[in-house]
């Protein structure tokens, strides 16, 4: 099961309709099974457009995404996303967000297996004892938890991550990625990771490849950067290996060399 994102064309119309402002210009590569992807470059890349448009949100101008085969054609439960502002309901407990969810994605699921992926996911991102509490009475990390539990909870094929920890403390940042990948890993029946982030440490420390995309007016990919970094990775000792200097190095470069040519354009 790959997830290709075949020459992905994204524009909004300009002056002439026949003169779109391209958001995304051809841009091309494949996430394999078992592979966790990072998206990254400056803001206004096109990171967030194109990971609506894989997640079926938002429709590309050109070219198509398939996930298994398939094209995709809008949302679906084999495509899950977590966004940075969590999106909980708030008259909702954290176990009935993730139930409602589960419920109406899945609904050739039994209320038991409902009831099922509730507790497991709920208990793999620590929240289980926290369970009928309101959004309100938990903090924005335990509600960020929530939200990738929700998402895992459908059982997709590919996970979609916007920022996920971007308005998160440092400690709880540090915390739950390890969780996510710790779910994806173990717990999880998802295969594919893609996620958008502005953090060379986070892109590092998480990823498989890291997608680095180009500034406009030309937003395509600028190159695909291998992480060659064995799992589990243990947080602490990882920052002091080389090849994960050597991958923060490349990045730096690459995203300096796009501030040179957006300053000369």
């Amino acid at each position: 099961m790959s997830l290709v994102i075949d020459h992905i064309w994204k524009g909004y119309a300009g002056v002439r309709s026949d003169d779109p402002q391209w958001v995304l210009r051809d841009v091309a590569f494949t996430v394999e099974p078992g592979e966790f992807v990072s998206l990254i470059g400056h803001s206004g890349c096109g990171k967030s457009t194109l990971l609506n448009v894989v997640g079926g949100l938002t429709s590309a101008d050109g070219g198509q995404v398939t996930l298994d085969d398939e094209v995709v054609t809008g949302p679906h439960p084999d495509r899950s996303m977590v966004f940075q502002d969590y999106s909980l309901l708030p008259r909702l407990s954290l176990a009935r967000n993730i139930a409602v969810a589960v419920a109406s994605a899945r609904r050739d699921w039994t209320k038991d297996k409902v009831s099922a992926a509730v507790e497991r996911y709920l208990s793999g991102v620590g929240l289980w004892a926290a369970r009928d509490k309101l959004p309100h009475q938990v903090s924005g990390g335990m509600q960020q938890r929530c939200a990738v539990a929700r998402a895992f909870a459908v059982e997709p094929r590919a996970l979609l991550l916007d920022e996920p920890f971007g308005a998160l403390d440092a400690l709880t940042r540090a915390r739950l990625q390890s969780q996510l990948v710790d779910l994806w890993q173990s717990e999880s029946e998802t295969e594919i990771v893609l996620m958008v982030t502005h953090g060379i440490d986070e892109a590092t420390l998480l990823s498989d490849r890291i997608v680095v995309l180009r500034n406009p007016p030309g937003p395509s990919v600028a190159d695909v950067i291998p992480v060659p970094l064995a799992r589990p990775r243990d947080r602490v000792s990882v920052v002091d290996a080389p090849e994960f200097r050597h991958v923060q190095e490349r990045l730096l470069a690459l995203l300096e060399r796009e501030d040179r040519e957006e300053d000369a354009a």
